[in-house]
């Protein structure tokens, strides 16, 4: 028989305390153990606040206020059968106590609340019970006031901590070599074990073209070089509409566990590719490729890299692990497909 999740946790993590909606006790006991707890304040309910794809997140709510908990598990959680590096909870607490001291970052982002290292788990602001941004896949569309929010944060993020990382702590090598393989290898893969044509019918024919195609294959394979080579900016790491929230005062920003030191195009080709998968209009897309150029700071600039970057971002999801919850048939699937190879040897 199959381990539960927290037979398997307490094997690989002894000792360790286990984040379990349904068990207040013990997460009661362990919040005050961490004196996360203030007084009299007790426990009333924990809930999953959505389906996350890293990590396990419960919305705790006390008799006087609300948080979100946060535990990386030595696996991915909505595919356990992929190992994930636990210790990206401390790069991703490490993070956010960067981007605490500077307001423009800090207004869009949960605050960290409490951080414990030994349980690779993060207390954090509750920013509201707005849902994702990933309703644009099935025909929202986004206001030019959030898309302007969301680009303002990316370049502010990209040049408000140029050197930061001397001492490497934030490398996130481990994350960098997880996420690598998948944007960069296993979709082009041709026995990478995934039946594409159970999510769309005939899709699985145009991923042996794209994989087949050697210059294609070539240039994605020397893009994911690049990935993985340290840069000078401070990344997100995994800029689409899964880690926004929508809140009155514009998207928040979260899940900044993928982040690292690296070329800026990657954030923003990622934005362009999640804004080409979810058909916004390409006055959108103008509108970043523009603020992307107009950036303040004094970085080397590639928009030629930003599109090949989105190109790889609108290959991976639709034909690897990580899929979308994408209203588009295969006609439409397969002009992405055309438009990712067309980005990517631009």
């Amino acid at each position: 028989m199959a381990m539960t999740k927290r037979a398997r946790f307490e094997s690989s993590c002894p000792g360790v305390f286990f984040l379990d909606e349904h068990d207040l006790n013990d997460l009661t006991v362990y919040l005050q153990d961490q004196g996360w707890l203030t007084g009299e304040e007790a426990v009333l309910s924990a809930s999953k606040p959505g389906e996350g794809n890293m990590n396990y997140t419960l919305r705790v709510e006390t008799s006087s206020r609300r948080m979100i908990l946060k535990q990386a598990r030595p696996w991915v959680e909505k595919y356990d059968d992929i190992a994930a590096p636990s210790e990206r909870a401390v790069v991703e607490g490490l993070f956010y106590q960067l981007i605490e001291h500077t307001p423009a970052l800090q207004a869009q982002m949960p605050r960290l609340l409490g951080f414990d290292p030994r349980s690779t788990l993060l207390m954090l602001e509750d920013v509201g019970t707005g849902s994702d941004y990933t309703g644009l896949y099935s025909g929202e569309i986004l206001t030019s006031e959030e898309l302007q929010m969301l680009t303002s944060f990316l370049t502010t993020l990209h040049a408000s901590f140029l050197g930061s990382n001397r001492d490497g702590r934030f490398n996130n090598q481990a994350m960098r070599q997880l996420n690598h393989q998948h944007i960069f290898q296993i979709p082009l893969e041709p026995e990478n074990g995934l039946d594409l044509d159970l999510i769309t019918p005939g899709l699985s024919e145009s991923a042996v073209e794209l994989s087949n195609d050697k210059e294609y294959v070539n240039a994605v394979a020397e893009l994911g070089k690049l990935y993985l080579q340290s840069g000078i900016s401070l990344l997100h790491g995994d800029f689409f509409p899964g880690s926004w929230l929508h809140s009155q005062s514009g998207p928040r920003i979260i899940d900044p566990e993928f982040c690292f030191f690296g070329p800026p195009e990657f954030d923003f080709g990622v934005l362009v590719g999640h804004l080409h998968l979810s058909n916004q209009p390409t006055e959108l897309i103008d509108r970043t490729l523009q603020a992307y150029s107009d950036s303040g700071s004094n970085l080397p600039k590639s928009t030629k890299l930003l599109q090949q970057f989105a190109g790889v971002e609108i290959m991976r999801r639709l034909i690897g692990v990580a899929q979308l919850p994408i209203s588009a048939d295969l006609g439409r699937k397969r002009m992405l497909l055309i438009q990712s190879r067309r980005l990517v040897l631009s």
